[in-house]
């Protein structure tokens, strides 16, 4: 199984947001994702700026097979996407919790939160997903 951080919380659809001390949320894919993904080949950022409603596909990351709807965690405005990916996508395969990150939310309802899963609760759904 892979390391899950301590630090994330997560959506059924395998999203992870990490509050930062600013209050924003960073937002990328799990490294459960990638895995069943495989090689990533292109990735759609949302636009800074752009509203995002929690639940709703904001982004899109392409693989050799098959593309995904990237879900926003939480609602709120984009302040900032990872840029880096337009060139290299493969980081997200490389180091999907960390410089694989995908776009930054300031969130308008911090509460939606407290919706998401711990890192027990996803550890548990991959290994259902699993059996």
């Amino acid at each position: 199984m892979n390391e899950i951080p301590g630090d994330l919380k997560f959506l059924k659809s395998h999203e992870w947001a990490r509050v930062e001390d600013n209050g924003h949320v960073t937002v990328g894919i799990s490294d459960h994702a990638q895995g069943l993904l495989g090689d990533l080949v292109f990735v759609e950022l949302p636009e800074v700026g752009d509203d995002v409603e929690a639940g709703n596909g904001c982004a899109v990351v392409e693989s050799v097979k098959a593309a995904s709807d990237v879900y926003a965690p939480v609602s709120g405005t984009i302040v900032a996407v990872n840029e880096k990916l337009a060139d290299s996508p493969e980081t997200i395969n490389d180091d999907a919790f960390g410089d694989g990150w995908i776009f930054v939310v300031e969130p308008s309802n911090a509460a939606e939160l407290e919706e998401l899963l711990s890192p027990e609760d996803y550890a548990a759904q991959i290994e259902d997903e699993e059996h």
